[in-house]
Order: structure tokens, then sequence, then C-alpha cells
């Protein structure tokens, strides 16, 4: 018996109370084809087959008309040796006695078998598909001396046109009717013990039990099929039901008798499995995952079978077992035929008991809720009631093949279910130690694959390339770079050596900007990129590689600036510009100092002097060649102390941290090098008319490594999946937060880490990381990925062929669309041919094909195909 509410289901006892236990009346041909096409074992489900003849020894049909009622009476009797031998022909005059679950079942396979045939043109919904289900009330009665029993069927149990449809369905002139009981029930009726006998079973007497029937397939066909008594126990006629809710007219009275009518009207579909989940606040994430779950092929068959048997509920890592029987009894509400949308308040209390952080009306993410469902149910159903102790052990050189299957059969050992069998994989973990190349490998299982996007394992950074001012033209270009963001320093110079075009001849030196000084350089190849901030400047200077030996200088501008502090004007000295790095080749005395550092600054002269002076140029030039003065705009490698350059420049040696070691550099007089020292700090001041004199603005500002905004988002290109999963098994060093102990070394290292799938298993569920969390921001990518929806081939990226195929075709998707902290998720589901479905909440509409991909796709479910070998 069902109960009204879902509260009530606090009240029973075991999984078994969410089973359907009523008892389906069908025809045994529908049975049987539907039990034969999934190759269940007959003979372990083989049902008691009760028959009866009219003028047979068993007594013969008739009609008992009398003036307070009128009765349809037959005996049935145990057909023993048809039973043995299983040599029951099926005439159409056979029936089957089923449970709930058994019915569920079957009309699921035909419900698919029908979908499968559909017209790829459009959606039409099929009589056969949902049929008409309706009581039947009988009254049986046991005799004992003859191993039998009657049948009665009421005027006064049942209304007038149920009762006249019994009559036409057991009515039989010459042929043999034939009952198989596959619920056992009519079998218990014989028991002593009443506790045994059905719900649906009520005993009215001490001879005679009423008992109720869910007819189902047979409906009235009889009206439609005038004169077809060998065809009355097959499957009703069917009707299109197109999506504007017309039907054809030349069925429609088989359709209005022989199935429950239905009409799709616009953003409805009223199939088998097609049923919605309601919203119970900012439960779209809940209802998306639960969908994809819930349309998984082996999984549906699990639950609409009898899965109460496997639950474990002393698994102390499992949840009593009540996450799986509130899952599967909401399955079987979703695949019921005709339902109207679910609210799953059941199962969503039960997850806030167990998971905490679901509780509440918070929107959440659906594949931390999938994560946790499936190893829920699989801990739940887990068949191991007893986990032995299981030590890893590493490979130690031994063959993969090998430690792989020896890891498995651990795993195996203590984990044992439905979850295990259909969604659980494993992949080859390589570990290797940066310090004593220490080798360790571990073979690991998974329940999913989360695969970055490369746009999430890449790193933009823009840099300032300076070029070699022995050229005598230095120019400043910004080069933007992508790069990995687990990457070393050599993957900057490697990416930035190719998009400044450097030479074979050149060499890049890296130094990181801040507050208009040089703080540090970038020269150890082997550092990590995370120690180069967002926020950071990074200038690269280009030099000839044949200047390698020379040592360096590195200049900082300096400039008197007014500064109000409290009301009063002060006057401080401060960096601006971008420090300048040359290499001191042949350098005699200061004036050759100068010059060079005259020499990177004099194409910055300013443009609106020169544009003002333009007219002049040639009157200006030949004054200063009467007067024996060297114009610096026409000759760059001045040398004079009398030169308008030198007015209010002076040089100054510096140690590393900008302090003046009280040393000025005179231009006349020589000056030695330290040669110890590879590095020369000279700090320029600058003179107000000398700044005047040049456009230090071009020079002054750098751009930021990554510039962040509020909205900003970083240029996102679109990808495969198949890129997505070769940036997964890439190598990468782990996080300086995810150090591995080294056996070899005894002592944490950044090792390095490689993975590769090893086993694939059935359902192939794949995690596209779209979400990024740090400290500071959380961010969304809506990467376009490309993923394949009939062929996704995994061939070429297992590492040990142990299987016979790997090759996956979609079935499912997750979908979240808008942004970070807010949104709205729903699931693409398919369902037979080339139909697919939209489930928003409670609404299902059909889908395109062609409306799969979309960069909201989040969560893909894949299941494995055979290749077609020709």
């Amino acid at each position: 018996m069902e109960c009204g509410s879902e509260d009530c289901s606090d009240n029973t006892h075991g999984p078994d109370s969410n089973k359907d236990q009523r008892v389906y009346f069908v025809p045994h041909r529908w049975w049987k084809d539907s039990q034969d096409a999934m190759r269940v074992d007959l003979d372990k489900k083989k049902g008691i087959v009760y028959a009866s003849t009219p003028g047979s020894s068993y007594g013969p049909m008739k009609i008992i008309n009398n003036i307070f009622s009128s009765d349809l009476v037959f005996n049935l009797q145990r057909e023993e040796e048809l039973r043995e031998n299983g040599e029951v022909g099926l005439s159409g005059r056979d029936f089957a006695l089923v449970s709930g679950d058994m019915w569920l079942q079957a009309l699921k396979w035909h419900s698919d078998s029908k979908n499968a045939m559909k017209d790829e043109k459009g959606f039409s919904a099929i009589d056969s598909d949902i049929g008409d289900v309706y009581p039947l009330q009988l009254r049986l009665s046991v005799q004992r001396e003859t191993n039998s029993f009657e049948v009665r069927i009421s005027k006064k149990d049942n209304t007038v046109e149920l009762y006249k449809r019994a009559c036409k369905m057991f009515s039989v002139d010459s042929e043999m009717l034939r009952i198989w009981d596959f619920s056992g029930h009519i079998t218990l009726l014989f028991n002593d013990d009443e506790n045994l006998v059905p719900a649906d079973c009520r005993r009215q007497s001490d001879q005679e039990t009423l008992l109720e029937l869910q007819v189902y397939g047979l409906s009235d066909s009889m009206r439609c099929r005038e004169g077809k008594k060998d065809e009355m126990a097959s499957f009703s006629g069917s009707a299109s039901v197109k999506m504007n809710g017309t039907a054809d007219s030349s069925n429609s009275d088989c359709m209005r008798a022989g199935s429950l009518t239905f009409s799709l009207g616009p953003g409805e579909a009223g199939s088998l499995g097609l049923t919605g989940l309601q919203n119970l606040g900012n439960t779209c994430f809940m209802n998306s995952a639960l969908q994809c779950l819930a349309h998984t092929p082996k999984l549906v068959d699990y639950f609409l079978e009898d899965y109460g048997r496997e639950i474990n509920p002393d698994n102390p890592l499992g949840m009593n077992g009540e996450i799986a029987s509130a899952f599967g009894d909401l399955l079987r509400k979703l695949w019921a035929p005709g339902a109207s949308p679910v609210a799953p308040r059941m199962f969503k209390s039960k997850l806030a008991r167990f998971a905490p952080q679901f509780s509440g009306f918070n929107q959440h993410d659906s594949q931390e809720l999938l994560a946790f469902l499936l190893d829920g149910l699989h801990e739940d159903l887990n068949r191991v009631k007893c986990k032995p102790y299981v030590e890893a052990k590493d490979g130690d050189g031994r063959p993969d093949e090998e430690v792989a299957d020896e890891y498995w059969h651990y795993h195996l050992a203590r984990n044992d279910s439905v979850i295990v069998d259909v969604c659980q994989g494993q992949y080859k973990s390589t570990l290797v130690c940066p310090i004593c190349r220490k080798v360790s490998v571990t073979f690991d299982p998974f329940m999913y694959l989360s695969l970055p996007l490369p746009s999430a394992t890449m790193r933009t950074m823009t840099l300032t390339v300076v070029s070699n001012i022995d050229d005598g033209m230095p120019q400043l270009s910004p080069y933007t770079i992508s790069v990995p963001k687990h990457g070393k320093f050599e993957d900057l110079t490697r990416a930035l050596s190719i998009a400044c075009s450097l030479g074979s001849d050149e060499t890049l030196l890296v130094a990181e900007v801040y507050n208009n000084c040089i703080i540090r350089f970038l020269e150890d190849p082997a550092d990590s990129l995370s120690l180069i901030r967002d926020a950071d400047k990074l200038v690269a200077y280009r030099f000839l590689k044949d200047h390698g030996e020379a040592p360096l200088v590195v200049f900082i501008n300096q400039r008197m600036e007014e500064q109000y502090i409290y009301g009063k004007s002060t006057t401080n000295w401060k960096a601006f510009g971008i420090p300048v790095v040359a290499s001191l080749c042949n350098m005699v005395n200061g004036s050759d100092l100068r010059n060079l550092y005259l020499k990177w600054f004099h194409p910055l002269q300013d443009s609106i002097e020169g544009t003002l002076e333009n007219c002049a140029v040639s009157e200006r030039t030949e004054v200063a060649e009467m007067e024996g003065v060297t114009d610096p705009c026409s000759d760059p490698n001045v040398n004079g102390l009398d030169t308008p350059l030198d007015i209010g420049m002076e040089f100054f040696l510096t140690d590393d941290k900008g302090t003046v070691k009280n040393s000025k550099i005179l231009m006349n007089e020589p000056f030695t090098i330290n040669g110890e020292l590879n590095l020369l700090h000279v700090l320029v001041c600058w003179s107000e008319k000398q700044t005047k004199k040049y456009d230090t603005q071009l020079c002054s500002s750098l751009p930021e490594v990554y510039k962040s905004g509020f909205l900003a988002k970083r240029p996102q290109e679109p990808v495969s999946l198949y890129k997505c999963l070769e940036a997964f098994l890439q190598e990468e060093p782990l996080g300086p937060e995810d150090m591995w102990y080294c056996p070899g070394c005894k002592d944490h290292r950044q090792a390095s880490k490689k993975l590769d799938l090893w086993r694939l298993p059935e359902i192939l569920v794949i995690h596209l990381k779209r979400f990024q969390y740090s400290r500071f921001m959380k961010n969304k990518l809506e990467t376009f990925v490309d993923f394949p929806v009939d062929n996704l081939d995994l061939s070429a990226y297992i590492t040990h062929g142990n299987q016979k195929s790997y090759h996956y075709t979609l079935y499912a998707v997750s979908n979240h669309f808008g942004s970070m902290g807010g949104g709205h998720y729903t699931a693409f589901v398919h369902h037979g041919g080339d139909q697919w479905y939209d489930f928003d909440d409670s609404r299902v509409y059909p889908i395109s094909k062609e409306k799969l991909k979309s960069s909201a796709a989040y969560v893909l479910f894949y299941r494995r195909v055979f290749e077609v070998l020709t």
C-alpha cells in the first residue's frame, strides 16, 4: 500500500517499505519480451503457472446472475508439468502476475525501445509508453482438495465498466487460459500464516480473500480489434500524440480506450522518465545532479529492482542506508508513468541531516553534491560488511600491471557496490623527488575526473622588453604571454623569447621593478612562477651575448619633487622612470658613463619642444656650428662638460639598496670598478630643467603583470575536451602547500606529479573546473569547451590497454548558467534515439542536439559503447 505523504516514510521499517507492493496483471508476451531483451535468467524467475479450460476438469467459466449480483466465476489449478517442462505456448491467452518493481522495470524497457524508433523529425508520445492502469477486484477461494482456487469477479466489487472489461478478458470459448504468477502472491494464499498474505489481499472469511490487481495493457482493446481474439492479450494499439496536443483521428477511439490519454502542451513532455523536480528554494543545483543520476542506465535498472537487500545499515562510513533508500524512492517516483513534477522534500531532509553543508536554501555546487551522493550511495550499498585492513605497497620496480592489479584487488576487498561496478576507474600516479630523484608509483581509484580548463592551467603575464641600447635606438615594447600557472621561470623566458623574436646572439635579463627601482633580478630558471604576483611589474632587458662577461651598470633616476605634508610644502628626491641597465664595455672615465646613460634618453626628447622648434632647426644648426657648440639633438654622443645636457645632472655611486657612498662621479676623471663586482649601481640626479627637456612620461609607467579589475576577465579561447584531458595528465610540480614526504630524503619535497589513466569505468563522469577560488576573490571561467557527443575516444590517453573499448557516448550534462555566487543549474538528458530533453526544475522541454554544447556545460556524463568491427 502507498503512503499519502512523504513524511510517513520516517515510520517505515527498512528499505522494502518504499517498494510498490501492488500486484500487476499484464500480458505474458509483453512481460517476456522485456525479460528476454534484458537477458534476465528466466530459470531463476520462472513463474508458477495456473490454468483453466472450458469444460475441463478444472470447471468451466460461467457467469452467475441472480437478483443481487452478477458474478464471473472460474477455477484455476496449478500446472505442474507445464511449469517443469517450460513448454507453455504464448497463444495470446497467457497473462502474468508481477510485482510493482518488476512491472516498472519492464515498462521502462518498452518505453526505451519505443523511443529508439521515434521519428527524428519530432517528438511523439506513443500509448505503449504509458498504458492505462486500472484496478480490478477479485475474490479468491482456496480449494485445498484439488490444489486449486476459485476466482470470482463481482459487480458489487467493481464498477460496471471494469466488470465488462473483465468479462471480455476472461471469457473464452475453447482456448486455455493461463496465469503465470511471478509475484508469488497467489502461492502465499495457500499458506495458513496470515502474516505472509500480501497487503493487497484482504481476508473476507475463512474461505475467501479479496485481491486487487492493477491491470495494465489489456484495456478494452477488443473495441478496436473486433473479432481478433488471438490479439486480445497483446499490447494496445498505438496513437501518436503530437506536441500541440492533437491526435491521429483514425486511432483516437483506440487511444482513449486503450491507454492513459495525455496531451503535450508547450513546454511539457509526457513520457516515462520525463518527470521534473520542484525547486524547493535554490535547489536547482540538486535537481540538476539528481536528474543526471536518475537517467544513468545501470543505476536506473538497479534501483528499479530489489536494491534493498544490498543496503548496508551497519557500515560506519555510511548513512544507515537512508541516503540510498531516499534516492531509490525518489528515482522510482521520477520513473512512474504519468507522474507530475516531484517535490524532493524527503531527499532534501536526509541530505541536510548527513551533509549539513547542504542544509538551508543557499545555492551550492552541483558537482560537490554529486561527489557526496556517489560516495554516500557507495557506502550505503557496500556489499563488504567487514572491511579488512590493507596496507598499500609501493611499486619498487615491479611491473605496472602487477602493481595496478594488486591495488585494484585491495580496493575491491574493502569497496564493492553498484557504484564501484559502474562509476569507478583507476589512474596511475607517479611522483619524482627533485633532489634524490626517488620515483614513487601508486594506483588510485577515481569516481570522476576533474579536468582543469587550459585557461585555468595557464597564466597570462605582461612584461616590458627594453631593446639593446648599443644600437643607439632603445625601445620599450610590452608583450603579453601565456605560461603554465605552476610553471618555472624558464617557461617565462622561453615564451618571452618567442614573443619578442629574440635573436640567437641575444639574451634576456628580467628584473622586478618596484617604486621605479629594481628590487631583484629573476635569474634562477628553477624558480616558481607563483612567486610573481599579478600586481608586480617586470622589465626584460635585451643584451648581446658577447657582452656576457662585461659588468653591468644600473642607473636609477631621481628628481626633486614638491610634497605637501600637513599643509606645508617640502621638497624631496624621488625616483622616477624605468631603471636603465647597460653593459660596461670600454669604460674609461665618468664621461663615458654619462654618455652611455644619455644615449638611452636621447630618443625620448620632448616631442612638443621639437615641434615648436622645427621651423628653426636649420638656423639653430648654423649658429651652433659658428659657435662650436654641439647640439645634443643632432649628436647623441656628446662628451663635453660645456654642453647643455650636463647642467644640473649629477652621477653618484650607490650600493644595491640605493644608498649613496659619498662618491660623486666626475666627468673627466677615470674611475675603476672592483674586479669582484659584476654589477654597478649609479644614482642619476636630474635638475628641473632636464626633466622639462625630456618627455619622461613615456618611460615612467610600466604595465602590471596582470591588470585585475572588478569585472575584468582573462581572455578565454574555445578549447576541446581532449585539451582539458591533456592538461589534467600533464606533469606539474606540487604546490608549496602539497609537499610530498620523500622516503629517500626523509623530508618533504616539492615533487613533480604525473597522472595517467589506467582503468576506465562504464560510466565516466567528467567535471570541468569552471570555478576558481582564492583568498581574495572567486571567479567562474566561461570558456567554451567543445566536447564530443557521440564518440569520445580515449584510446590515445589510456596507459594500459586492458579493456575492450575506450569509446563513450554522452547521455547527460549538468549546466550552470550565470556568474559566480548566483546563476541557475539545469540538466540535458538523452532519452532515446536522437531525442534530448532540458530538465529545468519542474519543467521538461525537448531540446535539439545542436544546443547541447555551450559555455554553461559543467559536468558531463558518458557511458561506454563498443565499437562495431567491420
